[in-house]
């Protein structure tokens, strides 16, 4: 039985029944009195106007594992958060005060997975002590709690009243990729990220935990991976954080999928397992040799060696332990820039070259060593596009069927978005062009005499390789599915902003990605235009303001888009006219 059809089906009907008892007055297509981010699909309000949260406001909500805390935790908010808008809604304050809210589960069993149904409706009267939401699921439940919250503002709490939301995204994956293996976060940092994505609507934390330069993952069956290749003991990330991480992603409705790279990006493994790791150690980019011949794309060598069989020895232990601690279906195996120049640096690979082998060979041999053993543990796997994309080493696309494989297009913008779905894959969007939050910031190695230039030079992308900044306006203007035909779009997920961190650490956490990463939540949850079909950026420019206050005002320290007086002075900020 397809329950996702029937749900959105029983939602229709539920609207059906309710755009006849109240008069609609959409505030989809035009500016809002009040904020919500991300805007909702249907959001009728009759009279502007609120009543007070009763002092002794309760949530009554079904018994479940991750709902619960989740009530508990939005209840205890909206009772003191004494919010002060930007610029306050204008209102009547009416009674009787806002006693409870009900909310109403139609199937409490579905699991937090990808697809699964986050539709509700939010009603919240003008004449009784009730409000009402109704969800799809537990997940779906927690995107309405976070609705009704952003209504709430002021002291003593009142909220917005005489209204109906009926919500569901426009796409299943929404999510952010944060690496955590060139500089290290605190597991404090890594959840407040989390509860950040759930206020937003984001529902996957894509978690790029190893690298060439660290590998911070305490395993229990390969513990001289993170002992010896990690930045230290205080530096790691233990079996008990990442349960803590993944329940506390559970309890706010955010998916975790891991991914350990390989096998390219492995560099730290050497650390451990210097027998199956090429190239490592070695200066990335040798003096005087062309780019063609580096080692690395950057700073940090080594590549796994496919034809060593004590290789799949530790991948598997790395692989099934991995799957243990992160229950999600998704597996994320990695498989990008694998460099030329590291596997040739090798005896082994020297040799089967030498026998008319070729690197896409190697790489074949890695994928059919590995893939099927994921897909054994009851696994979708994951690759960046480059394991069937990249010019020069790649595997035969009929190796990873479509029917068990996601890729994930970084390169290229909506070109090779265009390549992945119209080759039958299930694609998630991470497009450099748009979503990658750390370019811009110039480049991080040392003595480059790029940057030793006389006055007057032509700085071009600022020394930064997929410069220059993105910003909240480039990436929420940016449409995933441009130029894919109805069939092709369907086959996209969603999207992925990602924040590299080469020089990205805890300090700047939170101002890297907020508010861009809620410029994308917004265009993936209900889209980036208006209802006559129109880019509605300019629009969102003030309630993007104000939500970027409300983050703020929860700890969340995100960078701000305007001067306060562009928002106490609407409209006076904006021009017709392009600047670039």
């Amino acid at each position: 039985m397809n329950t996702h059809y029937n749900f959105h089906t029983l939602f229709i009907f539920l609207l059906t029944i309710i755009s006849h008892t109240i008069p609609l007055i959409s505030a989809v297509g035009s500016p809002s009195p009040i904020n919500i981010w991300p805007k909702p699909r249907s959001f009728t309000w009759t009279i502007p106007h609120a009543i007070l949260i009763s002092p002794s406001f309760t949530i009554n909500s079904p018994s479940h594992r991750y709902l619960t805390p989740a009530v508990n935790r939005y209840l205890r908010q909206i009772l003191t958060t004494n919010y002060t808008p930007l610029i306050p809604p204008p209102h009547n304050l009416t009674t009787p005060p806002l006693q409870t809210l009900t909310v109403n589960v139609i199937d409490l069993t579905p699991p937090l997975s990808h697809g699964v149904n986050e539709s509700y409706t939010l009603t919240i009267p003008s004449n009784t002590t009730t409000a009402t939401l109704v969800a799809a699921t537990p997940w779906a439940a927690m995107r309405g709690l976070e609705s009704f919250s952003q209504l709430v503002w002021a002291s003593p709490a009142r909220v917005a009243a005489g209204l109906v939301i009926s919500d569901w995204p426009m796409f299943e994956h929404r999510g952010v990729v944060l690496d955590t293996s060139r500089n290290y976060y605190p597991v404090e940092d890594i959840l407040r990220l989390i509860g950040a994505m759930s206020a937003n609507k984001l529902n996957v934390f894509h978690w790029h935990i190893t690298d060439s330069q660290s590998f911070p993952l305490v395993l229990e069956s390969e513990p001289e991976l993170a002992r010896k290749g990690s930045y230290g003991s205080g530096l790691v990330y233990t079996g008990d954080d990442v349960e803590r991480v993944v329940e506390f992603g559970l309890e706010h409705g955010v998916r975790i999928v891991p991914e350990i790279d390989m096998p390219g990006h492995t560099g730290s493994w050497a650390e451990a397992y210097p027998e199956i790791v090429t190239c490592a150690n070695m200066f990335w980019w040798p003096v005087g040799a062309p780019w063609e011949d580096r080692l690395a794309s950057e700073p940090g060598t080594g590549h796994l060696n496919p034809l060593i069989p004590k290789t799949y020895d530790v991948v598997k232990n790395v692989v099934k332990e991995t799957t243990t601690l992160f229950p999600d279906t998704f597996y994320h195996a990695g498989a990008d820039e694998i460099v030329p120049g590291c596997w040739k640096a090798d005896p082994t690979i020297q040799k089967h070259l030498a026998n008319n082998g070729t690197l896409s060979q190697v790489l074949e041999i890695f994928i059919n060593n590995t893939n099927p053993y994921i897909l054994s543990l009851n696994r979708t796997t994951v690759y960046w596009e480059d394991v069937i994309l990249d010019a020069g080493i790649k595997v035969n696309p009929s190796m990873l069927p479509p029917e068990t494989t996601i890729m994930q297009t970084w390169n290229g913008g909506p070109a090779n978005t265009k390549r992945l779905v119209s080759a039958g894959y299930r694609t998630i969007v991470s497009s450099s062009d748009y979503y990658y939050l750390d370019c811009g910031h110039g480049d991080f190695t040392g003595n480059n005499s790029a940057y030793d230039q006389p006055p007057g030079f032509d700085q071009k992308q600022g020394g930064s390789w997929c410069g220059p900044f993105k910003t909240w306006q480039l990436i929420y203007n940016y449409d995933i599915t441009y130029r894919l035909n109805a069939t092709e779009a369907k086959l996209v997920l969603g999207g992925e902003v990602a924040l590299w961190s080469e020089q990205a650490d805890p300090t700047v956490l939170d101002s890297r990605i907020w508010p861009r990463a809620s410029a994308m939540a917004e265009a993936l949850w209900s889209g980036n235009r208006d209802e006559t079909g129109m880019k509605r950026s300019a629009e969102a420019t003030d309630r993007l303001s104000e939500w970027i206050h409300r983050m703020v005002s929860r700890g969340v320290k995100a960078e701000p888009i305007q001067p306060l007086w562009c928002i106490r002075n609407p409209g006076m900020c904006n021009t017709k006219n392009p600047i670039f």
